[in-house]
């Protein structure tokens, strides 16, 4: 985002969620909105409204061009990041070979591309960044719990070494004193 950013004077910052505010917010980066509990909690309605605020701003020619960054899951041990421009839209990104034997002139679109686009992008990258998310603090659970249960492995083998070591000094302290009991009786 701060690569993206840096390469426009004239931007406008738009974020979602709690983290990129506090890590912006510690850059001295300006946020010009911010979106609250949206990561956190996503849904359809939630990410309707929020393109429906950056419409009105892209109509109202608040807006030239909006980028989302965002993040995806490569497998389950790696995301990246990905940028990709949402608006204006470009009809190369809307290429679909059209078979031969149908007329272009007799093909509609229903709905059209800027209403499928106007539902299915916002929805997509909410739930995509979520996923991202939910996937980061699993593996981090996943960390966790494997370091708890080779941290409690090492204590229970230091636990029996000590256990056994005090066996073996009480045994050891017992046979000298049955050998010094021997001694006296002789």
């Amino acid at each position: 985002a701060e690569e993206e950013l840096a390469k426009r004077d004239d931007h406008k910052l738009f974020v979602l969620g709690e983290l990129g505010r506090h890590y912006f917010e510690q850059k001295g980066i300006n946020i010009d909105k911010q979106f609250h509990f949206v990561v956190q909690d996503p849904s359809l309605s939630r990410a309707r409204r929020i393109a429906e605020d950056l419409l009105k701003l892209y109509h109202a020619n608040e807006l030239d061009e909006l980028y989302i960054i965002y993040t995806t899951m490569v497998n389950a041990m790696q995301e990246e990041a990905q940028v990709a421009q949402l608006l204006p839209l470009k009809k190369a990104d809307f290429k679909i070979p059209v078979p031969i034997d149908i007329p272009l002139e007799g093909l509609s679109l229903k709905p059209s591309a800027e209403e499928v686009m106007d539902h299915i992008v916002p929805n997509y990258v909410v739930v995509e960044a979520f996923s991202c998310e939910q996937n980061a603090r699993m593996m981090a659970m996943e960390g966790a719990t494997n370091s708890a249960k080779q941290m409690l492995k090492e204590l229970d083998i230091e636990y029996n070494r000590a256990r056994q070591a005090a066996i073996t000094q009480e045994i050891t302290e017992v046979i000298a004193g049955a050998k010094s009991q021997k001694k006296k009786k002789k």
